[in-house]
C-alpha cells in the first residue's frame, strides 16, 4: 500500500508529508552536552552525518522542563497554555486533589499522530514509559505501546499483538538504556515490516538522570543509540530528533544533593497556609526523587501573595519567582492548573515540598535532574537539508514542540 501524502491541519498548522515514512524521536533528557562529548569520542557517526547533510540547532522547549509537559507539545505543536498538560503532577484545585496528569482526559488539543492516521499514514507511537501512551494515543487509529509493558500489548487495546516477537526483543527493564533502545528497535522493525510509516519515539532518561556525559556508560549508551538512528536512516525514513529537557547534577560541593524544601520554608517564614506541588512527581523513584527545578506554590490567605513572591525572590538558590498572571503569559502555563506562584531554581539547585515527600535512598546514582531553565534549550537535528524557509526559522525561535513541521514541512 502506497505511502499517504495527504495533508493534514492540526492546531493551526498545515502538515503535507512526503513520501517517505517520517520518524520523530524525542530523546529524553538529552542536553546538549551529550551528543557534543559523545561525538568527540567518535562514537556518534549517524547523528554527525544528519548534523553535516541536514540541520542541527538549539531550540526552547516548553516549561516546565518536564517529560508530560513536553511530550504533549511535541505531539501537539502548541505550548502547555494550549493543551493543558502543565506537569506529570498537579493540584485540582476544583476538585482538591493532588493528582498525576498522566490521562488524556487533561488534554485540550489534537495531536498530530492522530490527524496524520486520519489523513492515511500508518502511524505508531512507541514510548519508553507507559506513563505517557495514553497521552500520546489520544483519538489514536493505529499502533500504541511502551516498552515498560510491551510484553502486554494486545491488538484491540495497543494496535498490534505479539510485540516482542516483532521486534525480536524482549520487554526491558525500565530502569535501563535497554528501555530506550527497545523503542529505536521497534521503530526499525515497524518499519521494516510496513507496519508503520509515520512514528514518534519516546525515550527515557534513566540514563541521563544516572550518568555525567562523560561517564563511559552513557557514552556507550549514546553509540547503541546512534546505531540504532543508522537503521532508522536506511529505511529511507526523514528524521527528526529533539529533547523534551536536558539535564544538570544538583549537588554541592560535596557532592550532596542541593535541595530547597520550599513548603518548609515558607512555614517557617510566614506560618502554615501552603500547598507546595512538585510538577516533576511521577511513578519512577529512582530517577529524580520527585526533585525538580521548578515548582508551584498554593497560597491560601491570597492577601500574602506579593509579600510570598518578594521573599521568596531573595533566597539564594531561587532564580525566578511568578505570580499566576505572569506565569500563565511568560511561561505559557494553562492559568487554572499553575498555582499562586510559580517558583524556579538555579542550575546546580532543586525545589521539593518538604523532607518526607521525598526519598532520596531510592536514586541508582547522584541527584541529576531538570525543570527549570538552565534545563530549557535542548538539541533539534533534522537528517534533511532544511529548505530556504525553515533555514529563515531555524534561526529565529523555533521550539522543540516544531519538530514534526520542520521533519514534515521543512525537508520538502
Amino acid at each position: 500500500m502506497p505511502i499517504s501524502t495527504a495533508p493534514f491541519t492540526v492546531n493551526g498548522t498545515t502538515y503535507s508529508p512526503p513520501f517517505k515514512p517520517i520518524v520523530v524521536i524525542c530523546i529524553d533528557g538529552s542536553a546538549d552536552e551529550y551528543l557534543d562529548i559523545t561525538a568527540a569520542h567518535g562514537r556518534l557517526p549517524h547523528l554527525q552525518q544528519m548534523s553535516k547533510t541536514g540541520f542541527r540547532g538549539m531550540v526552547r522547549g516548553a516549561l516546565p522542563s518536564f517529560t508530560n509537559v513536553n511530550n504533549s507539545s511535541i505531539v501537539t505543536g502548541v505550548s502547555p497554555a494550549v493543551h493543558g498538560i502543565s506537569g506529570n503532577f498537579f493540584y485540582d484545585v476544583a476538585k482538591d486533589e493532588e493528582v498525576m496528569m498522566n490521562s488524556s482526559e487533561y488534554l485540550r488539543a489534537e495531536t498530530i499522530l492522530a490527524a496524520a492516521a486520519n489523513a492515511g499514514r500508518k502511524v505508531a507511537v512507541v514510548t519508553a514509559k507507559e506513563k505517557l501512551r495514553d497521552i500520546l494515543s489520544y483519538k489514536l487509529n493505529g499502533i500504541a505501546f511502551s516498552a515498560e509493558k510491551a510484553n502486554l500489548a494486545k491488538k484491540e487495546t495497543h494496535g498490534l499483538d505479539d510485540a516482542e516477537k516483532i521486534i525480536g526483543y524482549p520487554t526491558p527493564a525500565i530502569y535501563s538504556g535497554d528501555a530506550s533502545l527497545f523503542v529505536l528497535r521497534a521503530g526499525v522493525a515497524l518499519i521494516q515490516k510496513g507496519l508503520a510509516d509515520f512514528l514518534y519515539l519516546s525515550l527515557t532518561d534513566y540514563m541521563q538522570h544516572t550518568y555525567a556525559p562523560e561517564a563511559e556508560a552513557s557514552l556507550a549508551f549514546y553509540e547503541q543509540m546512534d546505531a540504532e538512528i543508522g537503521k532508522l536512516l536506511a529505511t529511507g525514513a526523514i528524521v527528526g530528533a529533539t529533547a523534551d529537557h536536558g539535564m544538570n547534577a544538583k549537588v554541592k560541593a560535596n557532592g550532596q544533593p542541593n535541595v530547597l524544601f520550599v513548603e518548609d520554608m515558607l512555614e517557617a517564614e510566614f506560618g502554615d497556609g501552603f500547598r507546595v506541588i512538585c510538577p516533576i512527581t511521577d511513578p519512577y523513584v529512582k530517577h529524580h526523587g520527585a526533585l525538580g527545578s521548578y515548582v508551584v506554590v498554593h497560597i491560601n490567605d491570597k492577601e500574602k501573595t506579593s509579600v510570598v513572591k518578594n521573599w521568596l525572590s531573595l533566597q539564594p538558590g531561587i532564580t525566578e519567582v511568578h505570580d499566576k498572571t505572569t506565569a500563565t503569559r511568560l511561561l505559557e502555563q494553562p492559568e487554572d492548573r499553575t498555582g499562586d506562584l510559580v517558583v524556579l531554581s538555579a542550575r546546580d539547585v532543586v525545589l521539593g515540598r518538604r523532607p518526607q515527600y521525598h526519598d532520596l535512598s531510592a536514586l541508582d546514582g547522584t541527584l541529576r535532574s531538570h525543570g527549570g531553565r538552565y534545563e530549557e534549550m535542548v538539541p533539534l537535528i533534522i537528517s534533511h537539508p532544511l529548505n530556504a524557509a525553515y533555514r529563515m526559522k531555524a534561526w529565529g525561535d523555533p521550539r522543540n514542540f516544531n519538530v514534526f513541521d520542520f521533519t514534515i514541512n521543512g525537508t520538502r
